[in-house]
């Protein structure tokens, strides 16, 4: 019997050849981005079985030129915010239809956010209040002759910029991983179906579309609001407010369409398309029709302060992100009483990523708003009290970043105090699990002190702190949540200042004025620092991990943002499907292996083979995090029940290796009979799914060897065909039946 070992590698630059631990691997089918190779002459026995390798490299689909890590690190918030929408729990049509709007109704306001920074930079700072004084124009060549302009000129010419920005949002909406030929048939699911098994689930380019076009329509609608509340009033005609009531509008229904974007029926379906279309037609014609109207002469009016209702509208932005994410924290109670499982944070993963998003769009947007401040005010201190020529007024963004910028800085120093604390807090349940696990493997082991035992104890402690952070997140949820409520101290124009003045006067303004200033300079820098490791991730080995959590964050399709990074998933997926489907057509077998997150992509194929293909193919799986990570944190997608379908469907052919060193792979159903203190990992009688997880001891010795040089390396989650892993295959492809 000719059997195939299919070996899916996890996250990064794997070549062929380590993958195959041979010299020369050839290309068999696919390209230079996702391929299947396999080694020249390398066939093995396993019984009476030949068995031939074959890996599926994927490095292409995720990790790159530090540009493209660049790009995904400016993502970054609408990526958290298409996560969220998969980290809902488990609930009933309605009330999971409802928590899924509030989540696509967060991350336009996420698109608001990037537009309206660009907007105040554009705009306010320096076509409004640079152009209209002398002191900010003076030895710049770009904009004297801006300020010659009437102000409703200026700013109707400095809109090209943002709406230049929504051109760029649009085409990198656009990208995508997916091959024409990956879309599958027609199938009765509904589009945007969120079910892993669903034939559509890894085609969402119809929804995606959809979303593009209503986000592109919401961000111009927010220029032309802009626009026209900058030079409507001074008209005194009704024009400037109809064109604003008929933004109001359309922008509505465009909220409207995004809550609910893909009915299952067809006949209402096209009626949607239509929609959809219709509204992104009609914005773009008001957009022209603003911008026109915008550049007519008109009475002049002085500019100098700031634009009028763009800070009223930053600060109700802000105070609709606060009643958002409050409603989805009282959706998630109800629904997380439906988990019967351990999830991240308790079920409430959605708000805490949603409000980490907010956070990082706060902080890119202070950071490009007060840098742009800086440098046009000549580097001074923009606060409204500092001493300033007659007539000169001070070049600020609206109080409301102040107060966000702050929020997001006292977020996150609460949050690194808790993770702290919480780390010092087990630090000694952890040491004591970790010795009870070195004596059970190596009862042997010298009783003294010891560097090799030490070495050892630190892996097995610090792989143990990942089962014990999920509450870290809280700690950062309810502050900001709770600094986003301020945003209602900016509608009234109060800043932190004013604030701290009206409550003990001048002694509390001032330490408020410094942690306003720090905030909003930490702020800036966390942005900065974030750019600057993306730029250096391939360039430094302990800087990878970053790239790496992107490339675990894009597994998911995008049904909240269109401008998340592109779902590698989505090609690779089908290729694999496609892949088996051929080496199995006649009566040859399978044995899948996937490591890391390949072995997320091997169960998630598995979710997709035929009945007849399932009947040849075997599963392996090591430093596997679809317990550890996926079903804690998507429960309602890959929780308990869609792991025992898993193996179910492969008849339950399916072995799972994990060490106690891997801080990310782990045990799927239980801990194993052969582990110290499986507690509720216990196996049950009976159960098919007792037999698929093996515990393999790391190192498999503890000193060492008289005829060694070295000691065994500590494996932790790096992958080697050792002889655990042999045994398991030889082991899966004893169980595949016949030819």
């Amino acid at each position: 019997m000719n059997t195939t070992e299919l070996r899916v590698p996890g996250i990064g630059r794997w070549s062929p050849e380590r993958i195959l631990r041979q010299p020369v691997a050839t290309k068999v089918a696919g390209d230079g981005d996702a391929g299947f190779f396999r080694p020249e002459g390398r066939i093995r026995a396993a019984g009476r079985n030949v068995v031939s390798l074959e890996t599926y490299s994927w490095g292409g689909l995720t990790g790159g030129k530090a540009t493209r890590t660049l790009s995904l690190v400016l993502l970054l918030p609408f990526m958290l915010s298409n996560i969220a929408i998969w980290m809902l729990p488990p609930a009933p049509a309605g009330s999971a239809a409802l928590a899924r709007a509030i989540c696509r109704l967060l991350a336009a306001t996420l698109t608001l956010m990037y537009v309206l920074s660009i907007v105040g930079v554009a705009l306010d700072l320096v076509a409004w209040q640079c152009a209209g004084d002398p002191h900010c124009t003076a030895n710049r060549w770009v904009l004297p002759w801006l300020a010659d302009l009437q102000p409703g000129q200026r700013v109707a010419l400095a809109a090209l910029v943002p709406i230049a920005a929504v051109g760029l949002m649009w085409w990198l909406a656009g990208r995508g991983g997916r091959l024409p030929e990956n879309a599958p048939p027609p199938a009765r699911e509904g589009l945007g179906a969120l079910q892993l098994d669903a034939r559509q689930f890894w085609d969402s380019h119809i929804l995606l579309r959809r979303l593009t076009l209503l986000h592109v329509a919401i961000a111009l609608g927010a220029v032309d609001v802009v626009l026209l509340a900058a030079v409507a009033p001074p008209n005194g005609r009704t024009t400037g407010f109809g064109l604003l009531a008929l933004t109001v509008i359309v922008m509505v229904a465009a909220v409207a369409l995004l809550c609910h974007p893909a009915p299952p029926l067809r006949h209402a379906d096209r009626r949607i398309a239509w929609a959809v279309r219709g509204v992104w037609v009609a914005m773009l014609a008001i957009t022209a029709s603003t911008l026109y109207y915008s550049a007519l002469p008109r009475l002049e009016r002085d500019s100098g302060t700031e634009l009028p209702g763009y800070g009223s509208l930053v600060a109700w932005l802000y105070a609709a992100q606060a009643v958002l994410m409050l409603l989805l924290g009282v959706i998630v109670v109800r629904q997380r009483r439906r988990i019967t499982s351990p999830s991240f944070v308790g079920g409430f993963g959605a708000p805490v990523i949603v409000a980490f998003a907010v956070g990082v769009g706060v902080a890119f947007s202070s950071a490009l708003l007060y840098t742009a401040s800086y440098y046009l005010d000549r580097n001074v201190d923009p606060r409204p009290r500092r001493l300033l020529p007659t007539g000169v007024p001070p070049l600020l963004p609206p109080v409301a970043y102040r107060w966000a910028a702050l929020g997001f800085f006292v977020a996150v120093v609460v949050t690194a105090l808790a993770a702290l604390l919480r780390s010092q807090l087990t630090l000694r349940q952890r040491r004591r699990r970790a010795a009870e696990i070195l004596r059970h493997d190596f009862p042997d082991a010298p009783p003294q002190p010891h560097l090799r035992i030490g070495a050892v104890r630190d892996a097995i402690v610090r792989a143990q702190l990942t089962d014990r952070s999920w509450p870290l997140p809280v700690a950062y949820a309810v502050v900001f949540v709770l600094i986003l409520g301020s945003a209602g101290l900016s509608l009234a124009g109060i800043g932190p200042r004013d604030l701290a003045l009206r409550i003990g006067g001048e002694p509390a303004a001032r330490p408020a004025v410094f942690l306003s200033h720090l905030g909003t300079n930490l702020t800036g820098l966390f942005a900065v620092a974030m750019a600057v490791a993306a730029l250096l991730t391939h360039r430094s080995k302990g800087l990878h991990r970053i790239g790496v959590l992107w490339d675990l964050a894009t597994f998911w399709p995008r049904t909240a943002h269109p401008l998340a990074p592109p779902c590698y998933a989505e090609r690779a997926v089908p290729q694999l499907t496609r892949r088996i489907e051929c080496l199995t057509r006649r009566g040859g077998t399978v044995v899948l292996s996937g490591h890391s997150q390949g072995a997320v992509l091997v169960a998630a194929t598995i979710l997709h083979l035929r009945l007849p293909c399932l009947e040849r193919v075997a599963l392996l799986t090591h430093a596997n995090p679809l317990h550890r990570l996926y079903s804690k944190i998507f429960p309602a997608h890959l929780g308990p029940s869609a792991l025992r379908d898993v193996g179910e469907r492969v008849g339950w052919r399916w072995l799972n290796l994990w060490r106690d060193t891997d801080p990310i792979g782990g045990w799927i159903f239980s801990r194993g009979p052969d582990s110290p203190a499986h507690g509720n990992g216990r196996p049950r009688s009976g159960d098919r799914a007792d037999g698929v997880d093996r515990r393999c001891p790391d190192p498999h010795s503890l000193l060492t060897a008289p005829e060694d040089p070295a000691p065994p390396p500590i494996q932790g989650h790096r992958f080697d065909p050792d002889s655990d892993y042999q045994a398991a295959v030889r082991d899966l492809v004893a169980r595949l039946p016949a030819a």
